[in-house]
């Protein structure tokens, strides 16, 4: 064997056990000995279990007590990064004052701020909306079906029966009443209706991108610093990556799947993962911020394909499924339900005529019982779902104050 053949040799057996290497070096030392990854993982394991019973309706007195000291903690930290920040602070505070200027001193200005106060009040809340939906804290607040959704089919069953979408502004969008001059029946478009709900889907659009940053950004330090963050899902990923050869149920697969169209595909399959309803979309930043795609390349691909192309597709299916004819449709094939379907079938009609009414101004003639059931229970499901929604924050944070309190108990152990 030849010099260069015994290079080459000696090259692909290093490339063979750069594993065992790796492994190796990742052995954790603890008290002056090496630990095996096995019983640090393990007391991971313990760990995370630990916090998990950390929560508001098994240990209260805890759970409240760690929240209320990890706001202190963050509290803390931000007003320490502000005050190293002085510059950007003072300049914020700058611009607030004159912006508060502009909007309490009186003068001809007044219209234009009036306008401005409007649509950026109207852009901040679809845009939060979009946040809660998808940063997690926990849980996500699924505020499409809560809040985006209704609105749209709203919009579509008054367009139908109005006949126009030019509704009076205000109330709209607060409240929708027919114009004065009603257009001709079958004027209606399925456009039209995309075109006066367009800037509202795409706000919240924008916003559901803005909360899939996270994920993209956490992998991402943690890839830059090579430390190992506790988080569940990045943990996941790391062993996903770890046994992707002995990958067999359907999710596994699934989620291997997404990993390699982001990394093979780059900005179009990002594109491809943020444009249909994807459970697994965190695993795509998870991935992104892994493999160090440039930000600009993740946010733009998920941007587009969030805010403009899934938007569109739900707002198609809402404006189809919510119709006048499809509607009418579906109250039919209830009333059609053998034995229950009239009882059943009664409060969504009178539900129905009780907003028509609504349209055409008559609301004061009495509200329908069937309104008062429906409109009673879709309330007490978006109360439900924001209250489950402040729960996990609050678990989710008095969860954190735990882990840094194990985190410091380690640390004191390994010192000593």
């Amino acid at each position: 064997m030849n010099p260069q053949e015994l290079l080459i040799y000696e090259m692909a057996e290093n490339g063979k056990n750069c594993d065992q290497r790796r492994v190796a070096m990742n052995k954790e030392q603890y008290n002056g000995n090496f630990t095996d990854p096995s019983s640090v993982n393990e007391k991971k394991r313990r760990d995370r279990e630990e916090r998990q019973n950390i929560v508001l309706w098994r240990q209260p007195l805890i759970t409240l007590q760690y929240f209320s000291l990890e706001i202190l903690v963050i509290l803390k930290e931000w007003t320490s990064k502000l005050w190293h920040r002085q510059s950007i602070v003072a300049s914020f505070l700058l611009l607030l004052a004159v912006l508060l200027a502009a909007y309490y001193v009186e003068g001809a200005h007044q219209q234009y701020v009036q306008r401005i106060e409007k649509q950026f009040l109207l852009y901040a809340y679809w845009i939060g909306l979009g946040i809660l939906s998808s940063v997690g804290l926990g849980t996500g607040l699924h505020t499409f079906l809560l809040y985006l959704g209704p609105h749209i089919a709203s919009v579509t069953l008054a367009a139908y029966e109005c006949n126009s979408v030019n509704f009076p502004e205000p109330p709209y969008p607060d409240q929708i009443i027919c114009p004065d001059e009603e257009g001709v029946e079958g004027t209606i478009s399925l456009w039209s209706i995309i075109s006066k709900v367009r800037i509202e889907a795409c706000m919240w659009g924008i916003g559901t991108a803005i909360g899939e940053l996270p994920p993209y950004f956490m992998a991402r330090a943690a890839r830059l610093s090579g430390a190992e963050p506790d988080d569940e899902e990045y943990q996941e990923f790391e062993e996903m990556l770890e046994h992707a050869e002995n990958a067999q149920d359907f999710a596994s697969r699934a989620k291997l799947a997404v990993q390699n169209l982001v990394q093979k595909v780059g900005f179009f399959g990002i594109l491809a993962c943020a444009s249909i309803p994807n459970p697994l979309f965190d695993l795509a930043g998870i991935t992104c911020g892994h493999f160090l795609v440039p930000f600009w390349t993740f946010f733009g691909a998920t941007l587009i394909g969030k805010a403009i192309i899934k938007m569109h597709i739900q707002k198609i299916f809402v404006i189809i499924t919510f119709s006048k004819h499809i509607v009418e449709q579906m109250v039919a094939f209830i009333g059609a339900v053998p034995g229950i379907g009239p009882s059943l079938q009664k409060p969504f009609q009178e539900y129905l005529e009780a907003q028509r009414q609504k349209l055409h101004h008559k609301s004061e003639m009495g509200t329908p019982q069937g309104e008062n059931w429906l409109s009673w229970l879709f309330e007490k499901l978006v109360v439900v779902m924001v209250c489950y929604f402040i729960l996990s924050i609050i678990n989710s944070m008095a969860q954190s104050y735990a882990k840094r309190i194990q985190q410091r108990l380690n640390s004191e152990e390994k010192t000593k």
